[in-house]
Formats: structure tokens, sequence, C-alpha cells
């Protein structure tokens, strides 16, 4: 078994655990890659012994990877995914960081849960990604990129509103009168979208959100489609440029660039611990049913 293991920074503590992990997956006889960037880290902060870095580093992935551990918060996993594209490489999020709700397991479950994973004893959540299409063309490698999340339109420079006019299968939906919008798959529905009012989407719907920010159009809500629905935007304002965002990438645009966003042919394999569910997510990450009067 050949395993990816990839991480940005340290949280508190967080060594402990990368250690434990580097450990565990020895003991089990698995050839284990560490990207090279987070080898180095781990060498900075003294986390394995000399005599254990006998470790090989990648700095991109092929189809040979069983497993892809990311460890630290949701940021990691949502970066990942630029490693992992359409390999169809399961990633197990091992939460680090605060809230963690991309996580497989958190980091007080490492050593419990390792040899069931190795053991493929999990099963997989499909997640649809997002990519877009900019013309004229961009030359920001961001817009070669997918967004597990969301894609966001939204205000540069400036307090004034812009204005996005949106179309949906080149059909004239309306103009967005607000800071920004967002367009989130069920994955990001949990996300930026929820804090601006948006529905949470169970992961297995075939759907998508959008989601005005601060709208000034006080009648704008929130609209669920389809999503294979193509989306197309071209936003103004007082400012030449504005700000597009897929996931935690950002990058300026001209005011006017048409920008068209699809469902990405292929989804982000992630795994789930096969006593754990979305609901159960909801219930443990955004307290659920937790009240005094209960």
């Amino acid at each position: 078994m050949k395993i990816g293991i990839y991480g940005q920074f340290y949280h508190t503590n967080a060594g402990e655990y990368i250690g434990q992990l580097l450990e565990l997956l020895d003991n089990e006889n698995v050839k284990v890659v560490i990207e090279e960037k987070f080898f180095d880290l781990i060498k900075l902060n003294e986390t394995i012994p000399d005599s254990r870095s006998h470790y090989e580093t990648f700095t991109s992935l092929d189809r040979s990877y069983d497993l892809f551990f990311c460890i630290g918060g949701d940021g990691t996993i949502l970066k990942s995914i630029n490693y992992v594209r359409d390999m169809e490489i399961p990633i197990v999020g091992i939460n680090t960081g605060r809230l963690g709700f991309l996580a497989t397991i958190q980091k007080e479950e490492i050593e419990s849960t390792i040899h069931g994973i190795l053991n493929r004893n999990f099963s997989i959540s499909p997640r649809s990604v997002l990519k877009t299409e900019c013309h004229p063309n961009a030359q920001d490698p961001i817009f070669n990129n997918v967004a597990l999340n969301e894609i966001a339109v939204s205000r540069k420079n400036t307090t004034s509103m812009i204005t996005v006019d949106t179309w949906l299968d080149d059909q004239y939906l309306t103009s967005y009168w607000a800071d920004g919008l967002i367009i989130s798959t069920p994955t990001g529905s949990t996300g930026y979208s929820l804090s601006c009012g948006g529905p949470v989407i169970t992961p297995d719907t075939d759907s998508l959100v959008i989601t005005p920010i601060a709208p000034h159009n006080l009648n704008a809500r929130p609209l669920v489609i389809k999503d294979n629905t193509r989306i197309t935007l071209r936003v103004s304002g007082r400012e030449d440029s504005h700000l597009l965002a897929m996931d935690s990438r950002i990058a300026s645009l001209k005011n006017d660039t048409k920008i068209t966003i699809i469902k990405a042919p292929y989804t982000i394999n992630i795994v789930e611990l096969n006593e754990q569910s979305f609901l159960h997510t909801l219930r443990q990450k955004l307290l659920w049913g937790e009240d005094k009067r209960n």
C-alpha cells in the first residue's frame, strides 16, 4: 500500500500527532511519501528522529497512491484536491485545527482508527466540485483549478457594492446588487454560503446553491439549482476590478469579464468511517439539538 501525506503548517501540538501517525504507518509496513514542503516543516519542527527520516517526498501525485492523508484543518483538505484532481484517490482528513467539518477523524482518534482505515473499513463519500472558465482568458493559475466548497465573486478595494449579472444555461436570472455572490456545492453549503444565510445541503444531493452576500435587493434569497446548470456571471461596479475566490485561492479580475461556472466531470472521494455520517457531523459540529432546556 502506498500513502501520500500532506499538510500546510503546524497547529498547536500537531507535531505529537504527526509523529504518532508516521510511527503507526511504519508499523503497518506501508510506503509513505510526504509532500516536499510539508516534509521540510516536519524536519524543521524535529517531529521525527534522524533514524526515521527515510521518507520519500512528492510534488505531484499519480494513480499509484492508495490513500491521501491530509493533516490540518478544512483549508488543508480544500487545497489537497489540487493534488488529487481526477485521480479518485480517497482523502483521509485528520483534524488538528478547529472545526474540521470535512475531516475523517480527529487527532485524538489516530491510534484507534488507522489500522481499520488501512484495512479499508470505511465508506467513500463522493463530493462534486466546480470549475470555471474566464473570458478573456486570465493569466493566473487559479483558473486552471477547481473548487470543492465554492466559487465566489466579491468587491475589491471599495466599500461600494458590485452588480453581478447572472445567467443560468444562457437564460437571464437577475442582477444582484450586493457585496458579492457565492456559488456553492453541497460540501460548501456548510461554509461561507451558510454564514450568508444559505441552506444546508446533504453531500449526495445533485444541486448547487447561489447565495448573495449582503444583498441590497432585499427580496434576493438563496436559490438551489440543478448541479448540471451552466452559470454565467458578469460583474460591474465603481472599481475597475473585483475578486474571484475558489475555495481559499483568490485572484483579481477586470470588470465585465465573463465567468462561466460548471460542475467538473469528476468527484473528490472523502473517506468516512462506517460509524459516522454527514448527519452525525451536523449534530456534532453545528451543535444541532444542543439546548440547555433538553
